[in-house]
């Protein structure tokens, strides 16, 4: 047994300050007020938890009512992962149409708006931007939620993304340090691993983490991969050599340090969400997010518990935990005090970025349409940082531009038979997202145009299949407002 220098209830209350539970519902429930009163610091909201802007204010303004300085947290990075929009799509392109952009004041502008929303709602910490550098195309879980595969080009538009958030009152937390992108498994299912050398994970992964850093970014968020260069025995998030060796020492971090969510399968399958808990604080971490999955309060009482025994047992220094709750206390203290509402609102600033990172190629001669056409989503399984919950394409604006749009969803082998007589006489617009990624999506395109060469194909993922010599049109991204400029481009509007 070690010896406790603090009281019992000090301990206690460092150990709820240091979690970022998630609840069920769209107000909070008394348990979770109540974890508020005795020390809890942080929450963190899903798509469950939100209806609209005015209910959202209405419960933060509810969680406020309990501890005036309580981080709110949400993982809305606009594009595809939404949690504002999760419903219907998001106002704002992704990282990837901002990156084919590639301008970075656009970026800045866009993470303005973004967090400008936020803190109009009493969120003021994201979970966001994603600093991943897309080395691997393959990539399950980060694809379009990357800036692109060129690191100075995330790097640049990382700064971009973690000034115009932080500008808005809102702290931008930058992950999934020291890098996703070169992995080809979901760490929602299973643990990555990146077997690259170290000297090539400073010159790539690291890059625009140390522009995060240089911009000030106040959280950044570990990864649950395994790095051997690094560290051959734990994952990032429970690495001492990744967290407090690289990230504190070697690149001079002194924010918060979040970890991605312990339930996931990378972290939780292994270790467990306790253990796993108190093996990341004891690595460098300074907050545990948790709720995608579990959000109760016995989840929360189970992590409080495991980490004041680990405390007591000598597992976990007390110092540490102290200074992981400290760590916290200061996020919130900046947050609460921030200013927000600075600058001109521009609500339709994501619907121009969108505009912009439209791509079309092999459409020479090409017309917009005046007829309505059947509109064809070639459907892949959405990964669960995306959810499914969220719809995505460019039916509801192709019906709202052509009415008498005709729509269907097609998933899996010899889809093409079934979309051309679906389609009958009409124009078809074949929909995709990650072509590459997805070899009966491939088949299906070429049965299609073999069959109707003039099919337009919309790629909405990240464009890595060579266009056929038809129509294509490249979105970089499936936001609502990526849709929605692919489809007036459609129908010339």
């Amino acid at each position: 047994m070690t010896t406790i220098t603090r009281g019992t209830d000090t301990l206690t209350r460092d150990a709820l300050t240091v979690l970022q539970p998630g609840f069920p519902g769209t107000t909070a429930p008394d348990w979770l007020l109540r974890r508020l009163g005795e020390g809890l610091a942080s929450v963190g909201l899903f798509g469950r938890n939100i209806a609209s802007p005015d209910q959202l204010a209405a419960l933060t303004a509810q969680l406020r009512a309990e501890r005036h300085d309580v981080l709110v947290a949400v993982d809305e990075e606009g594009g595809d992962v939404t949690r504002l929009e999760v419903r219907t799509g998001s106002s704002f392109p992704g990282n990837y149409a901002l990156g084919a952009v590639d301008d970075v004041d656009l970026t800045r502008r866009v993470a303005h708006e973004l967090g400008r929303r936020l803190a109009e709602c009493g969120v003021n910490l994201n979970w966001a931007p994603s600093a991943d550098v897309n080395s691997n195309p393959a990539n399950p879980v980060i694809g379009v939620r990357s800036f692109g595969a060129d690191p100075a080009l995330v790097a640049r538009h990382t700064d971009a993304y973690v000034t115009g958030l932080q500008s808005a009152g809102v702290a931008a937390c930058t992950k999934h340090f020291p890098g996703h992108g070169d992995t080809a498994v979901d760490s929602h299912h299973a643990l990555p691993r990146i077997d690259i050398p170290a000297e090539a994970l400073a010159e790539r992964e690291l890059i625009p983490f140390l522009a995060a850093i240089g911009a000030g970014t106040k959280a950044i968020m570990s990864a649950h991969i395994l790095v051997p260069a690094l560290d051959p025995v734990r994952p990032a998030t429970l690495s001492r050599p990744i967290l407090t060796d690289l990230l504190r020492r070697d690149l001079g971090y002194e924010g918060l340090i979040v970890t991605d969510g312990m339930e996931m399968q990378a972290v939780a399958a292994t270790y467990g969400i306790e253990r796993g808990s108190v093996l990341a604080i004891a690595a460098g971490a300074d907050a545990i997010c948790v709720g995608g999955g579990l959000q109760d309060d016995a989840t929360v009482r189970r992590l409080r518990d495991a980490l004041v025994t680990a405390v007591r047992t000598g597992e976990l220094p007390e110092e540490r935990l102290a200074d992981a709750a400290e760590r916290v206390r200061s996020l919130a203290r900046w947050a609460a005090t921030a200013p927000t509402g600075t600058g001109a609102p521009e609500p339709d600033i994501g619907l121009t970025a969108a505009r912009r990172a439209l791509h079309l190629t092999g459409a020479d001669g090409f017309t917009p349409l005046t007829a309505p056409p059947y509109v064809a989503a070639l459907t892949p399984v959405a990964n669960i940082a995306v959810g499914s919950e969220t719809p995505w394409g460019v039916a509801s604006e192709l019906v709202r531009l052509l009415p008498g749009t005709r729509t269907g969803s097609f998933t899996g082998e010899n889809t093409a038979p079934a979309i051309l007589a679906a389609a009958g006489e009409r124009h078809i617009v074949a929909v995709v997202r990650d072509e590459h990624r997805h070899p009966w999506m491939s088949s299906a395109l070429d049965a299609l145009l073999t069959a109707r060469p003039d099919t337009i194909v919309v790629e909405m993922g990240v464009p890595q299949s060579p266009p056929r010599g038809t129509p294509h049109i490249a979105t970089h991204g499936a936001a609502r407002v990526c849709g929605r400029a692919a489809a007036e481009a459609i129908a010339g509007a």
